[in-house]
Order: C-alpha cells, then structure tokens, then sequence
C-alpha cells in the first residue's frame, strides 16, 4: 500500500467508524481535554476492555481528577474505585507514584513532551503518543495492537514490534495523519480487522488490503 492508496483508505475509515462507539481514552477525551485525566485513563486502558476502562475512570475522577486530590485517597480507595481494570492493584500504586512526581517534579502538570513523559514511572511509548497528540494535539504516533496488527495486514510497513511499527510510520506516514490513526484503528480493530476472524466479506477497504489479496488466493 503506497500513501495514495492510504489516503483513500482513511478517507474511507473516517466515515466507517462513525458507525462504532469511540475508543475509552477518545471518548474521555471528547468530555475533557485536561492532560492529567487522560493520562491516568490510558494507564487503566492497558490490557483492559474499554468498557470496563470507561468505568473506572469516571469512577476514579469522580473521587480525585487531578494530581493534589488523588494523593488523599487511599492506595486501597483507588484500587477499588478501579476494579476490575487489568492490573488493579499495580495500576493504583502507579496512579499514587505519577500524582506525586507530578507534584514534586512538574507543578502539577502532565509533560507534553514524549521523552518526559516517559520518565513517569508505568508510562509507555504508547502511553505518551497518546497522551502528547490526545491532550495536546502534538505531533505522535501512538502505536497499539491493532495499529501494528493492522498496518501490516495492509502492507503498508513490515514490522515486528510496536516499537518498529512507529519507527516506521514516523519515516512513512504523512503527518496529516499521525493524530488520528490511533483512533481510527483501534475502533477499526475493535469492530472489524479482528485480531482473530478479521471480518473481511465486509470490509470496504479489502481491495487495498494485502492481507485479503493474499488470504483469498488460498
């Protein structure tokens, strides 16, 4: 897939995912633009459903939605205001540990540099692209799952990691696009390009798709 044939493909997407519910931390986002709310719903979003995400966070927000309040609230209030998220417990000590460094080493403000932002104890790459092009609308390619499962099914990189993935799109990819590819492929992920049984009799973007060209030979 070259960029020409990208572009109709997200020209494509964007009208797509209309048609699904937005992922957790987009939609978080949607109600509120505040960095430090965003960065603590992408912590919980790790290996957790969105639904179950969504949740948590209003849960969480609900008691403590900025770095001073959150240090209040007991380790085990936090925890139970965020079950069942994936790793409740560690994602909780987390939340404490960033709050305070927030605090001591930022005045209370989220960096909306990647590099700083991935000096917060639990903040991945993918932690902070999502946070830097989210909440600050700053140039990133967040890089998840489905971003690399599915830039690959397409052929438009060949890689092997996430890392890789975004080494590659940051050579690659048009900048016009870097903000919005996450949200467009994770919900494209979640509803149709499946990591298992990917949903291709109904795709609208197969015949650009390298990965139908090459399962329908078969």
């Amino acid at each position: 897939m070259n960029n020409s044939e990208l572009k109709k493909v997200i020209d494509i997407l964007k009208k797509e995912v209309k048609k699904w519910k937005p992922p957790a931390v987009g939609e978080i986002a949607k109600n509120s633009q505040d960095p430090y709310r965003i960065l603590i719903s992408c912590l919980l979003s790790l290996r957790t459903k969105d639904r179950v995400t969504r949740d948590a966070s209003m849960k969480l927000f609900s008691y403590a939605d900025e770095p001073r309040l959150m240090l209040k609230l007991s380790t085990a209030k936090i925890r139970k205001a965020i079950y069942p998220v994936g790793f409740y417990r560690r994602k909780a000590d987390t939340i404490k540990t960033i709050s305070k460094t927030l605090i001591e080493k930022y005045d209370e403000i989220v960096p909306d540099d990647i590099d700083e932002l991935l000096k917060l104890p639990g903040v991945g790459r993918k932690t902070a692209n999502l946070v830097v092009t989210v909440a600050y609308k700053k140039p990133g390619v967040c890089v998840d799952t489905h971003v690399h499962r599915i830039v690959n099914r397409w052929g438009y990189v060949k890689t092997k990691t996430p890392y890789e993935t975004e080494m590659a799109l940051r050579e690659k990819l048009p900048r016009r696009y870097w903000i919005i590819l996450n949200d467009l492929l994770v919900t494209f992920g979640q509803n149709l390009c499946r990591p298992v049984s990917p949903k291709c009799n109904i795709c609208k973007i197969y015949k650009l798709c390298l990965f139908y060209k090459m399962h329908s030979r078969k």
